[in-house]
């Protein structure tokens, strides 16, 4: 992408370092249930996995809440168990209770699954993207993603998620072998995931690790940062100029081990996603000047609205003033969440800093 393109999409500026007036805004499952529009789409599909591999679904979620809102960039509209999925494991989801896997108990069920991915099954996903980039505005970046490596096997191993992942916990300090072998296998598999989605048409992506921050320091290292790291020179060592961001929520005072060579460099990170747990003023001055942060809005001021929401929204701008920032929430938009108080988010956020 040219220069001159780059800078008519605030989003990749964003990631590339530059600072404007008012940030570049998307939302973290922006595309969702809070959303009329999208619960009637759901309906067409069986089940939700159906859904995420029919690529005439994904497109009209990932569009959904560009159409509605504007914001400055979309996300491939799919799921992070795509990747065990892909592998052989059985994935489902029950409707109210969430994903549930055959769990990972044994080194035979380990050794079950497939050395790499079956492309073939996540073919529909590469198709989404490609018709995305067709139908997209030129200032509107699409965004991919994955799960990080830790997260994704606390869900193989458990079959379903649970409060403090204690199954997958337990497992490592059992079987560090062994599940350094998973780990592995899903640190190459994830990579070449993320390049297929480069290679079909997304400009950045984002490696989510929704458990990072259940882990002790030494088991974080381990388990969480250096795959993360990992993946990061495995991607760029295919796409040179790859755009990642890292969200690994709940990391608190272990962030700053995220953002070695971080920067405009693209040695490291091109953006690290920050929870809801993070001051940003401490963030905005323990970590490097020029690395774009986004984040961090707690989602139930969203979903409280009213002044409180201006109030939030304000403080996070005021932090990051002067700095790359890409706006977004602390995690993930609730269900519940009122349209009008993502109208009233916008506004608020397309002000910019006064």
């Amino acid at each position: 992408m040219s220069h001159a393109k780059v800078d008519a999409n605030p989003f990749l500026a964003a990631l590339d370092g530059k600072t404007r007036a008012r940030p570049p805004i998307w939302l973290m499952r922006q595309a969702g249930r809070y959303l009329p529009e999208y619960r009637e789409i759901r309906a067409r599909a069986p089940t939700f996995l159906d859904f995420c591999y029919n690529p005439g679904l994904a497109v009209e979620a990932t569009l959904q809440p560009i159409r509605r809102f504007g914001f400055d960039a979309a996300i491939l509209f799919s799921d992070i168990l795509v990747i065990p999925d892909a592998l052989g494991q059985d994935v489902s989801f029950e409707a109210g209770e969430g994903p549930r896997l055959r769990p990972l108990q044994t080194q035979a069920d380990i050794e079950a699954l497939r050395p790499e991915l079956n492309v073939g099954r996540l073919n529909p996903v590469f198709e989404t993207i490609e018709r995305l980039r067709t139908k997209l505005p030129e200032d509107v970046a699409l965004i991919g993603f994955c799960g990080a490596p830790w997260t994704v096997a606390t869900y193989m191993i458990a079959g379903r998620g649970t409060p403090d992942q204690a199954p997958a916990r337990r497992f490592a300090y059992l079987q560090p072998d062994l599940f350094q072998r998973l780990i592995d296998c899903l640190v190459d598999v994830s990579s070449d995931y993320l390049v297929r989605q480069f290679q079909a048409g997304v400009q950045a992506v984002q490696i989510f690790d929704s458990w990072s921050g259940v882990l002790p320091v030494a088991e974080f290292e381990r388990w969480c940062l250096d795959p993360v790291h990992a993946m990061i020179s495995r991607v760029r060592s295919r796409v040179p100029e790859a755009r990642i961001i890292a969200f690994p929520r709940g990391a608190g005072t272990y962030l700053p081990r995220f953002t070695a060579g971080a920067g405009t460099e693209r040695m490291g990170l091109s953006a690290l996603g920050l929870d809801t747990s993070v001051d940003p003023d401490w963030a905005a001055t323990a970590l490097p000047e020029k690395l774009p942060l986004q984040g961090n809005l707690d989602p139930i001021a969203l979903l409280a609205g009213g002044p409180r929401l201006d109030e939030a929204i304000d403080r996070i701008l005021a932090a990051f003033d002067g700095r790359p920032h890409i706006f977004n929430l602390g995690h993930g938009i609730l269900p519940e969440t009122p349209i009008a108080h993502v109208e009233q988010l916008m506004q608020r956020v397309r002000r910019g800093r006064q």
